[in-house]
C-alpha cells in the first residue's frame, strides 16, 4: 500500500490542531486574556495617539436613559357629492421612557431596558462603533386610538361657506398600529484622528479636535394599518386606503465633527443629507360602506355611534406596490460627553424624517430619540 504526501500531510495537521486544543481545553482564562488583548490593540490600532486614546480600564459599566418620540402625520383629499374636502389625520405619540443597564470590554457588550412610561408600544436597538464605523438598529412598534385630526370642506359653490375643523383629538374604536425599522451605517474616511466611538459608546477618548468626511446608508421600513371594520370612516375619508408598507433605502454623504473645547468635554455633530434609490410602497385598497349608511338617515335622525359601527363594512380590493422616484431625506445627530477620571456622562439625539405619496394620499413620519448615560470604567 502506498501513502500518498498529501494524506500524510492532512495527518500531521490534524494531530498538531488535537495538540493545541487539548493543550488549551483547561484554560479559559488564558483564552479570555488574549481576547482581550486583541481588542485592546484593535481599540488604537492605526490611530493617532496625539488624537485618540483608549482608556486604561477596559470595562464599561453604563446606566443608559432613553426617550424616543414618533409623529406620523397622512393627509388625503377627495370629493363627497360635489364638495371637495382635505382630511389631516396625525398620530402623536406620547414621549416614551426607558432606563436600562449596559456591560462591556472596549465598546463590545450587553444591555438590557425597561419602560417606565409613555406610548404603548415596544422599542429596541442595537448597536456597534468602532474607529473608523458605526451601525445602529432601532424597531419601534407602538398603536393610539386619540390621533389628533383636522377637516376642511369647501362649501363655496353652494353656501358660500367652508367648515374647518383645527386639529383636535379624536375618539377611534380601534387604534391605528405603526411599526417602523431604521437601521443605519457610516464609515469615517480619516479614522486615523476622528473616532465615532469616543462620540457614541466612549471606549475611547477624543484628545483634540477632528472631522471626518462620511459616507453612509440606511434602511427603513414602516407599516401603517387602522383597517378595521370600526374604523371604517376613517377609510373612508383617507379614499379607501386602509394599511400601507413602505420599504425605503438611502445612500449618503456629509459631514462628522469631534470639538474638544476643553480637556474631557466633547461635542459632536453629523449631518448627512441622503438619496433614497429605493422607494417602494404597497397600499391596502378597502371598500366601505359608510355613505350608504349615512345617506340612509336625515342629519336630525342620526342614531347613536355604536348603531353607525354595528353597520359599517369593510371589504378588501386590493393591493399594489409602487415603486416612487428619487427622493432626498436628511440624518442628523449631535452628541456630548463628559469625561472625568474613571467616569463619564453622555447625551446624544438623533432625528430623521421618511415620506411617502400614493395619488391624493400624502404621508410623513417623524422619528427622534435621546440617549443618556453615566458610565464608569473599570
Amino acid at each position: 500500500m502506498t501513502i500518498k504526501p498529501k494524506l500524510i500531510y492532512k495527518l500531521f495537521i490534524a494531530v498538531m490542531l488535537t495538540q493545541s486544543i487539548t493543550a488549551n481545553a483547561g484554560s479559559p482564562v488564558k483564552t479570555l486574556k488574549k481576547v482581550g488583548a486583541l481588542l485592546d490593540t484593535l481599540s488604537v490600532k492605526g490611530v493617532d495617539r496625539n488624537y485618540i486614546d483608549a482608556p486604561k480600564e477596559p470595562w464599561q459599566i453604563i446606566v443608559k436613559g432613553n426617550i424616543n418620540q414618533s409623529d406620523l402625520k397622512m393627509r388625503a383629499t377627495g370629493d363627497i357629492d360635489i364638495v371637495s374636502y382635505e382630511a389631516e389625520p396625525r398620530l402623536k405619540t406620547e414621549p416614551s421612557k426607558y432606563i436600562g443597564l449596559w456591560a462591556g470590554y472596549r465598546g463590545y457588550g450587553l444591555g438590557y431596558t425597561i419602560n417606565t412610561g409613555g406610548d404603548k408600544g415596544s422599542y429596541f436597538t442595537v448597536g456597534a462603533t468602532g474607529g473608523s464605523y458605526g451601525v445602529n438598529v432601532r424597531v419601534h412598534s407602538f398603536e393610539n386610538n386619540r390621533p389628533s385630526f383636522s377637516f376642511s370642506t369647501d362649501f363655496d359653490d353652494l353656501i358660500n361657506e367652508d367648515i374647518d375643523i383645527e386639529e383636535e383629538d379624536v375618539e377611534l374604536e380601534d387604534p391605528i398600529r405603526v411599526h417602523t425599522v431604521i437601521a443605519d451605517a457610516y464609515y469615517l474616511f480619516n479614522g486615523k484622528r476622528f473616532s465615532y466611538a469616543a462620540a457614541y459608546d466612549q471606549s475611547v477618548i477624543q484628545k483634540k479636535s477632528a472631522g471626518s468626511i462620511m459616507a453612509g446608508a440606511m434602511f427603513y421600513y414602516g407599516k401603517i394599518d387602522y383597517a378595521t371594520k370600526n374604523n371604517a370612516e376613517l377609510i373612508y375619508l383617507m379614499r379607501g386606503l386602509g394599511k400601507v408598507k413602505l420599504w425605503q433605502g438611502s445612500v449618503g454623504a456629509g459631514y462628522a465633527y469631534n470639538w474638544v473645547p476643553v480637556k474631557g468635554l466633547l461635542v459632536n455633530a453629523m449631518a448627512m443629507p441622503m438619496l433614497t434609490l429605493v422607494n417602494r410602497i404597497k397600499v391596502y385598497a378597502f371598500k366601505t360602506n359608510v355613505e350608504d349608511v349615512l345617506n340612509q338617515y336625515e342629519d336630525d335622525e342620526y342614531p347613536s355611534d355604536e348603531e353607525l359601527l354595528a353597520q359599517y363594512v369593510i371589504t378588501p380590493l386590493a393591493r399594489k406596490s409602487y415603486n416612487s422616484g428619487i427622493a432626498v431625506n436628511f440624518d442628523a445627530r449631535i452628541s456630548v460627553t463628559y469625561n472625568f477620571g474613571r467616569y463619564f456622562v453622555n447625551a446624544y439625539g438623533q432625528f430623521n424624517n421618511f415620506r411617502y405619496t400614493h395619488e391624493d394620499n400624502r404621508g410623513r413620519l417623524n422619528d427622534w430619540f435621546v440617549n443618556a448615560a453615566f458610565g464608569v470604567r473599570l
